[in-house]
């Protein structure tokens, strides 16, 4: 068997060390989350499944390295994750500043592309151009903190960001594997591995949440595995996009409508379109189950998009701002429906 087709046999490993890490720290019951004013959920659930996925990841990544598994741009991406791991285990485990957390994903941000892995041209269908050294790195910092922050938004459902982490990193792995690049289709498999394995205790009616740790670390992969394929021309900028914008567009449009409304963006609140199903009666396990379904399309799409003619590329993402338009839609009328005098 070759060397690769012994890395790629530790992937079940992922799988299996994360889902009996996150069955074990829930029946522990440490670090609950008691409902809050964001909360969907009514009693207190333990929000340890980060060092779940964590675990399954680690040990799986490092069987790979005793392989021979040694990409330059791993050590990079491990040098921000630990300290916005550790900045995130810190606020699981009490209050951290928001001034600190966002020094840290900065910091996370400045290292990546010190690294390498940077937002160095447009990224656009088409439209690839270079852009300055002083806008890349602009670019690759504010798209590290806005991912690290997005994921943890979107982290309120049973059940949710570990299937967006799932569909999305298992798209990369796809990509990455077509683009000829073994070496990151496995790091980015491993990571969806890993949360395909805290699924087992997440999904609806979950027993244990990621918590910030776990939210936190997903959003840095997600954007430095982005910015690593981009920039080994794996595939552009926006594919990794399209894979994920399922949690993008609708944590960026939810903050654009609150800064419009005036509203204290960094206060809880429940005005994700994910939160406003829920609360309209869908539930979780239909909210979820739907959510996957658009998940899995956009995946699709975004490994499907690289070999599309340029028109053909244009057309998906048109085509996936007329989804995105009609669901905001949906959600409003199922709203309507449900508590009509609420509707504005």
């Amino acid at each position: 068997m070759s060397p690769i087709l012994l890395e790629w046999a530790a992937l079940p490993a992922a799988v299996g060390l994360s889902a009996v890490a996150a069955r074990w720290l829930a029946e522990r019951g440490t670090l609950l989350d008691h409902p809050n004013a964001r909360s969907l959920h009514q009693v207190a659930v333990p929000r340890s499944g980060g060092l779940a996925v964590l675990f399954g990841l680690v040990v799986t990544l490092f069987l790979c390295w005793l392989a021979g598994l040694s990409p330059q741009q791993l050590p990079w991406v491990a040098g921000a994750l630990l300290p916005v791991a550790a900045v995130s285990l810190l606020d699981d485990l009490g209050e951290v500043s928001r001034r600190l957390r966002f020094a840290v994903h900065v910091g996370a941000g400045l290292l990546l592309a010190a690294g390498g892995l940077l937002w160095s041209s447009l990224g656009l269908p088409g439209a690839d151009w270079p852009l300055p050294a002083p806008l890349a790195w602009l670019l690759t910092v504010l798209y590290v903190v806005w991912m690290i922050n997005l994921y943890n938004f979107m982290d309120g459902m049973d059940g949710f960001a570990g299937g967006m982490a799932l569909f999305g990193f298992g798209a990369l792995a796809v990509l990455g594997w077509q683009g000829g690049d073994p070496v990151f289709a496995l790091v980015a498999a491993c990571v969806a591995a890993a949360a395909g394995g805290f699924l087992f205790s997440n999904f609806p009616p979950a027993r244990i949440f990621l918590g910030d740790l776990g939210s936190s670390s997903l959003g840095l992969l997600a954007a430095a595995l982005s910015l690593w394929g981009a920039a080994t021309g794996l595939f552009p900028l926006w594919v990794a996009w399209l894979a994920f914008s399922p949690f993008i567009v609708d944590a960026t449009w939810t903050l654009a409508r609150r800064l419009v409304r005036g509203e204290r963006i960094w206060e809880a609140h429940r005005s994700h379109h994910y939160q406003r199903l829920v609360l309209v009666g869908w539930g979780h396990r239909k909210t979820v189950l739907r959510g996957y379904v658009l998940m899995a399309a956009a995946a699709a799409c975004a490994v499907a998009a690289p070999g599309l003619p340029l028109h053909e590329q244009w057309l998906v993402l048109l085509a996936w701002a007329a989804i995105y338009a009609l669901i905001h839609v949906r959600v409003r009328l199922a709203e309507g429906q449900s508590h009509p005098e609420e509707v504005h």
